[in-house]
């Protein structure tokens, strides 16, 4: 680990990596959390589109 100084106090702090700080696996399922809400996004301002606009 590395020390970095903090700002606040200016003591001496352990800094923790990402992997450490982290300490958790993102589920592949997320992916497909993401992936749907993108896709009803799309289809609600689509939809929102064609009625006002279209």
């Amino acid at each position: 680990m590395a020390e970095r100084i903090d700002s606040r106090t200016g003591e001496r702090v352990e800094a923790l990596s990402t992997t450490e700080a982290r300490q958790a696996v993102a589920p592949h399922r997320l992916r497909y959390v993401l992936g749907f809400g993108i896709l009803g996004v799309v289809v609600a301002f689509a939809i929102i589109y064609a009625v006002f606009v279209g």
